[in-house]
């Protein structure tokens, strides 16, 4: 482990980062205070996933309480239309709290509607609006991640599956009493996922994420250097 650390730390000042290192709990507390103060988080831990979808290895993390979320991460990370929905991650143990499903779905792949306590019914005005303003009225107690139907596409996560990604998301619940974050690949709209360190920087530089999360070290985007900016905006057409 201190080995990869080493090549981590390595790695990073080749490529000019300014990065901190912290101890696990500290990492980890901060992590969860960024994510509570709605700041578009790149996490980079461990080893890659393999399948259809980010588990928490190669993700882009959010606050799902925040109704400016969902548009933020599109439109400025993704670099694509700022209705395309996200997932939520969530405790295996609060899962049926929040959603009508009580069963393990680790690669996000179950969808299930919104437990109705959580729920924010639409007048009838706002049923009358159409397309993108009807899209954004806040429909839950965690807008970012539930479709305009009142579903979501879930992954639960437990300690035995993935023990750092467990530990931040109950870290954001005991700050916040939500469960629940954003989880969606670490990637621009046209790239595929990110596997290395090098991925990681140039798509954390490349977008608006605020903070890079690569092992136990922490990126804050404000203290990068400018002329390490990449621009992906003029690179794809959108879908």
């Amino acid at each position: 482990m201190n080995m990869i650390r080493k090549i981590l730390k390595k790695k990073l000042k080749n490529l000019g980062a300014n990065f901190e290192t912290l101890d696990y709990e500290e990492l980890i507390d901060k992590t969860a205070e960024f994510l509570s103060k709605e700041k578009a988080i790149g996490w980079f831990q461990g080893r890659m996933e393999f399948g259809p979808r980010a588990l928490g290895g190669r993700s882009i993390l959010g606050d799902p309480r925040s109704d400016k979320m969902q548009k933020n991460l599109n439109l400025k990370v993704k670099f694509r239309e700022s209705f395309r929905p996200f997932a939520p991650s969530v405790l295996r143990d609060d899962v049926s709290d929040w959603f009508d499903i009580d069963v393990d779905s680790p690669y996000m792949l179950l969808v299930s509607n919104i437990n109705e306590k959580k729920k924010i019914q639409m007048t009838s005005e706002q049923k009358k609006l159409f397309g993108i303003e009807k899209l954004n009225i806040k429909r839950s107690e965690i807008p970012a991640v539930t479709h305009v139907d009142y579903t979501a596409r879930i992954q639960t996560v437990t300690k035995k599956t993935n023990s750092r990604y467990y530990d931040l998301i109950l870290k954001f619940k005991e700050k916040t009493g939500c469960p629940v974050i954003v989880n969606t690949s670490f990637n621009v709209r046209g790239e595929p996922i990110v596997c290395s360190p090098v991925d990681a920087f140039n798509c954390f530089m490349g977008t608006e994420l605020d903070y890079l999360i690569i092992g136990n070290c922490i990126l804050d985007k404000t203290q990068q250097d400018p002329k390490l900016k990449k621009d992906y905006t003029k690179e794809f057409e959108l879908d």
